[in-house]
């Protein structure tokens, strides 16, 4: 799944004194992983490939056919909340392909008649047909990797297309789709508040119900990372880059896209669900080269990552039926540990009894306490703890105090 660079915290809009509704239970959703780029962006470290020769994408869409047909025997029936076409850059697939894999998601899980059903794309890539063939293939919800809205910035992030393209992408998705969502990326190099206010505005101008804003992070192993090692590239950081942040609460919150997570901001009901299934420690199936999955079978939840390489994992569904290259269950800690970090990222909270339920797992008290009273935890409604500003700055921090203050439910 994609992963949300870390962010320096400021206040997220919220009011802890007004009533908040129960956290819904995630759900079950299917990652799709398209792992091919037109180019390799100098920042990314996540699983895409470029191919200038081409793909065999009748191949394949094969495999991908494949590799969901052993994935449904393996874990039975069930119901898709959402499905994510996650990359890499999904939009260079044909419609054809889209279509082909929602049909066969559908007839082993079912997919519910109100699923979201996200695409990724990038600018560069959108046109107006293209995207008429993607609706019609049942996507609903398509998410923009737009970047920035200057010219000049998107040179330097490596990025295909202009400002005008992004522009113009945003639009023709608009007119397509009911549900849209645009990407970009801020604490550039040289980066100024009042450069960020500025262009921060013309976006917010632009959104409708969801908008991610990530601070840019040095990745290991990318160019970007090179640069910054060698004193080529800084970015803002500490101060500079929580006044990014605080400026990008302020304003979001103002247009009525307030956060919900740390990266990203919504109207009401115009959240990501696929996110929150993972935020709120769903279940759900990856598919494609390197994709992620949970999997809640009866021997437990289990964690399972398929080949990185799009050539290698196409082999090995042809020759066993399945991509996948590690497949581990997960001790009660490791599941604490996860719903701990994906909880806390979220305004909601989360339920400590979601603990119990999936690590059998309750906390004493201690460590919720003694952070309550630091400033780093607080209530976000009947049995929900949420981070704190202070505390989403030392999130890593908070869930090893928490984890560690778990202890086995006694037997009833």
């Amino acid at each position: 799944m994609p992963a949300a660079p870390a962010q320096s915290a400021s206040a997220m809009t919220s009011n802890p004194s007004e009533p908040e509704a129960p956290a819904p239970e995630a759900g079950f959703g299917v990652y799709v992983h398209w792992p091919f780029c037109a180019s390799k962006c100098p920042y990314c470290d996540f699983n895409s490939h470029v191919r200038h020769g081409g793909i065999d994408e009748t191949r394949f869409l094969s495999a991908y056919l494949a590799d969901l047909d052993t994935t449904a025997a393996r874990i039975g029936p069930r119901r898709a909340d959402s499905i994510f076409f996650g990359g890499g850059t999904p939009s260079l697939m044909s419609p054809a392909t889209v279509a082909a894999i929602l049909e066969r998601i559908d007839r082993h899980f079912s997919v519910a008649p109100d699923c979201e059903i996200t695409l990724e794309a990038n600018p560069s890539s959108v046109e107006a047909d293209r995207f008429a063939g993607y609706r019609s293939a049942g996507v609903n919800r398509v998410s923009l990797g737009v970047q920035s809205l200057s010219d000049d910035i998107l040179a330097t992030l490596g990025r295909l297309h202009s400002a005008a393209e992004a522009r113009q992408a945003v639009a023709i998705a608009e007119r397509t789709f009911p549900r849209t969502s645009f990407d970009l990326i801020y604490a550039r190099p040289g980066q100024t508040l009042a450069a960020w206010r500025e262009e921060l505005l013309q976006a917010l101008d632009l959104a409708s119900d969801h908008i991610s804003l990530y601070q840019l992070t040095i990745e290991s192993g990318t160019p970007f990372a090179t640069l910054h090692a060698n004193g080529k590239l800084r970015i803002p950081e500490d101060q500079a880059a929580d006044d990014l942040y605080a400026l990008t609460q302020e304003l979001t919150a103002a247009a009525g896209l307030p956060a919900y997570e740390i990266s990203n901001h919504a109207r009401p009901t115009g959240e990501s669900r696929h996110n929150l299934l993972y935020w709120r420690y769903g279940e759900y199936a990856g598919i494609g080269a390197g994709a992620h999955g949970r999997l809640l079978l009866a021997s437990g939840r289990r964690a399972t990552l398929a080949e990185r390489q799009p050539e290698a994992w196409l082999q090995r569904v042809e020759t066993s039926g399945s991509g996948i290259v590690e497949d581990e269950p997960l001790a009660a800690a490791e599941q604490a540990d996860e719903a701990l970090l994906m909880g806390l990222r979220l305004v909601e909270g989360l339920p400590l009894d979601r603990l119990a339920r999936v690590g059998g797992l309750a906390p004493r008290g201690r460590a919720l306490g003694r952070l309550t009273m630091q400033g780093m935890l607080e209530a976000a409604g009947p049995g929900r703890v949420r981070a704190t500003a202070a505390g989403r700055m030392v999130l890593n921090e908070l869930v090893r105090q928490l984890a560690d203050d778990l202890l086995p439910l006694s037997p009833a």
